[in-house]
């Protein structure tokens, strides 16, 4: 972890919360964290429960910093870069993009030359320190840069580095869009517990239990899912009988064309979004 980097957060939400409260918890000196907030009741929550130094203005949270962290919606995130964009290349100081489908080649055409860049893709679960974040970088990017990136990254999960940015959009699907495939499994089998005759209290403790120990198997083994899945099914058992029902329903084709959807309309958003 770099202790010395000066970091603004341009935007106060739940994922700069997520990640400003991973930092600290790690170690990272609350003095050394600026948040611009402009919405006064959340920046004061903020400042009180971190101790960082909360800024109504975005280029006055920008100046001087090492990185910049974009943490707003797709929306607005180019009014913000044409904000702190010459503030950010004057220190030659590095910009973090956490916005989904937002592009490299439009944040560097919207923060101004030369800009480094690197492009984040966190998932919800970074908001328990659980998440997935993929992250790809710009050429202008040093690779003490990268590094910070990824040590910020680092405070909510796992990271993992592209160098291929068009990878981007299969990133969005499969882990971006994926927490939310997951859900639907367990929503579905919490259902068929209470059809079954549990009570939904219990037949929903069983299924986050189960799906929380799938997890943990398949990260601490050395097999892989489909030896894990093998390993539980016995010829002639209900596991058999259950997985025989899965597959007639065409499950694994069900979630490529998903996941193939999911990386369709990423495509489609970064192209609306570098329309802007």
């Amino acid at each position: 972890m770099t202790h010395q980097a000066r970091i603004a957060f341009i935007g106060g939400g739940n994922m700069a919360r997520s990640l400003i409260g991973g930092l600290i918890a790690d170690g990272y000196a609350a003095d050394r964290i600026r948040v611009s907030e402009p919405d006064r009741a959340r920046g004061e929550r903020l400042a009180a429960e971190m101790g960082v130094t909360v800024l109504e203005d975005n280029r006055e949270a920008a100046d001087g910093v090492d990185a910049a962290i974009l943490a707003v919606k797709p929306q607005v995130i180019r009014t913000v870069a044409e904000q702190v964009g010459p503030t950010l290349t004057q220190h030659g100081a590095l910009a973090v993009s956490i916005a989904a489908g937002v592009r490299i080649t439009d944040l560097e055409r919207w923060l101004g030359p030369p800009s480094a860049v690197v492009r984040c893709m966190p998932n919800t679960p970074s908001l328990v320190r659980s998440g997935a974040t993929a992250l790809c970088a710009n050429t202008a990017a040093t690779e003490a840069q990268r590094e910070l990136a990824e040590s910020l990254m680092r405070a909510v999960g796992q990271t993992l580095w592209v160098e291929d940015e068009r990878l981007m959009d299969a990133v969005t699907a499969l882990s971006g869009s994926g927490p939310a495939y997951f859900f639907l499994v367990m929503e579905a089998l919490e259902e068929a517990g209470v059809e079954l005759g549990l009570e939904r209290e219990a037949a929903r403790l069983l299924t986050l239990e189960t799906a929380t120990g799938a997890a943990r198997m398949a990260l601490e083994s050395d097999d892989t899912p489909a030896q894990l899945r093998q390993a539980v099914t016995s010829p002639g058992g209900t596991t058999e009988q259950a997985l025989n029902v899965l597959e007639d329903a065409d499950l694994r084709g069900a979630i490529r064309r998903a996941a193939q959807a999911a990386a369709t309309r990423a495509d489609e958003l970064g192209n609306l979004l570098g329309e802007q």
